[in-house]
This record gives C-alpha cells, structure tokens and sequence, in this order.
C-alpha cells in the first residue's frame, strides 16, 4: 500500500486517525459509525498498539480500500500509537478517534466547515445509551476567541476539550507534531494548547459522537492523587511555553 500522494494517486481530503489495543468489543460499530461519513476521497488510518486479543484482526476483516491498519510490534501507549497515525495519514484534515465511541451522522462536513476558518477544531460529545456525562463543563461557541482564558482553563482542568472530539488542518501539525516525549497522556490538551496559542481554535456548541464509558477507558477516571494533580500541571505549564516556542519559530 503506497503511504505517500504521488501521481496516479488520488488526493486525500479527510484522514481519521485512530488508535487501537484491545478494543475487539467495539471497535467495529465506531468503524462502521466513520465510514458511514467518509467519502471516497477520506480515509482511516489505524494503528493497533500490539493488542493481544482480535483487534487488529477484526479492523483488517472489514472489506473497505479506506482502511489502513498498521500493527505495532510492541506496545508503546496511546499517544505514540495516535502520534504514528498522524504521520502516516495524508489528509488535509486530520480527525482523532477512540476504539470505542460511535460517530454522530454529519460530524464530518459540520467539523471540516469549522476548518475552513481555524486550524483547529474540538466539539462537544453526549453519552452513548444516555445517563450523566463528566461534570466538566460542555464547549461553548462563544468562548472560541478567548484564548487566554481557555488556556487557564486547562491548566485548572476545567476545559472539555477531548481529541475524539477534535480535528485540525495539516499546517497545524507543525506545532502539534511532534509530540513532546514527556507526553504520556493529554496528547488533547496538547492540540488545544497549540490551537490557543496560535489563536486558531473553534468550539462547536454541538456533539459529534456518542461517548462509550466503560472499565477499559484510556482516559484517567475519577480522582488522582496531589502529587499526580501538580505533575499533570507541570506538564501543561511546559507544553505552553513548548507551543509558544514552536509557533514563533514559525511564523
């Protein structure tokens, strides 16, 4: 399978981005919830994160050009696994998306308008089967050009900003990529970080996907410890001053 744009290949519009490892329960409904919105000009890049169970099988069983699913000989995390997807993608626009939620019908064209106009994108999400979502506060429209004011909100982990809701223009994976190394988790907030700081970012007001909650989430739940809470936000204060250095670098 030819990874690069050459001749006789056709240009990639819309690339989704997804990371797998151990999602056989659900990985096909959110398969077949984004090809349903996909065009013939999109695809999904999936890369398996050396998944134990039938993954990576089940992916590579679905019968659709679109699909390119790479396998990861060893196990490296998440955000790697998300990190190789964006490289190896060759869309114009890039969209993230977990194993486990299910796309809402017209998430795609809603969010490539908002990339018309920013290079970054995040929308809201509302709970697959019903029932409370987290008490974080929903994205409002609104707050898309206070950029100082969202960036304190992530620091204080008030911010909803969640990658399988958000997508970004290729130019910004200037900034976003590559991920810093000390980067284990939020790979989302570093995206919002960057899409603030360059003054770039839209919130949508409406959801894009239905939200799985289950036992096996990537995404930390409930409360952490103080020492994990002011690591967390050291971590964030220098990805600020890390999105600010590549920004100016390239302006």
């Amino acid at each position: 399978m030819n990874d690069e744009n050459g001749p006789g290949v056709p240009k990639i519009r819309a690339s989704v981005c997804m990371a797998t490892y151990k999602g056989a329960a659900f990985v096909r409904e959110q398969i077949a919830s984004i090809l349903a919105e996909l065009g013939p000009d999109d695809e999904l890049v999936v890369v398996d994160d050396a998944s134990p169970d039938e993954t990576a099988a089940i992916v590579e069983g679905i019968d659709d050009l679109r699909i390119r699913l790479v396998r990861s000989p060893v196990n490296r995390g998440y955000v790697r696994s998300f990190e190789e997807a964006i490289r190896l993608s060759r869309g114009e626009y890039v969209f993230l998306s977990d194993q486990d939620d299910v796309w809402i019908p017209g998430r795609l064209e809603l969010m490539l308008a908002a990339l018309s106009g920013s290079m970054v994108v995040a929308s809201n999400f509302d709970m697959l089967g019903g029932g409370n979502r987290p008490w974080i506060p929903r994205l409002k429209s609104a707050d898309s050009r206070r950029h100082v004011a969202n960036l304190f909100a992530i620091l204080i982990g008030y911010r909803a900003y969640y990658g399988c809701g958000m997508a970004f223009r290729r130019e910004a994976a200037r900034c976003f990529t590559p991920i810093p190394a000390y980067v284990r988790e939020s790979h989302d907030l570093w995206l919002a970080i960057c899409g603030n700081v360059a003054g770039s970012i839209t919130h949508l007001d409406e959801s894009t996907i239905y939200r799985r909650i289950h036992e096996s989430n990537q995404t930390p739940a409930g409360l952490r410890s103080l020492p994990k809470i002011v690591a967390a936000r050291v971590m964030l204060v220098r990805l600020m001053v890390e999105a600010l250095r590549r920004t100016r670098r390239r302006v």
